[in-house]
């Protein structure tokens, strides 16, 4: 499975699909749940005034190299990230992580 197959290309960038698992030992890119088509993002924050949010645009930002703004799923921990930019670049990035 790749990454295209957990995200949309938007005109804005790519709207990618994440299952977040929250106060984790260490933040980062997991790898892709293949049965929920979503992208496994580990942060340590833990899910309380939007802390774990923030972390996983901070995660977001530091693979891609891009804004990321959580745009579904706020109180979820299936959520949807948007990440403004180059959807094939983001993509490679992305890739490369994994």
């Amino acid at each position: 499975m790749d990454i295209i197959d957990t995200s949309r290309k938007t005109s804005d960038g790519l709207e990618i699909d994440l299952s977040v698992s929250p106060r984790s030992s260490r933040s980062g890119i997991e790898g892709i749940d293949e049965w929920r088509k979503r992208l496994i993002i580990r942060v340590k924050a833990p899910p309380l005034d939007g802390r774990a949010n923030k972390e996983v645009e901070d995660v977001m930002k530091e693979v891609t190299g891009f804004k990321s703004v959580v745009t579904a799923g706020h109180t979820s921990r299936q959520k949807t990230v948007t990440v403004y930019g180059d959807a094939d670049i983001i993509c490679e990035k992305i890739r490369k992580s994994l």
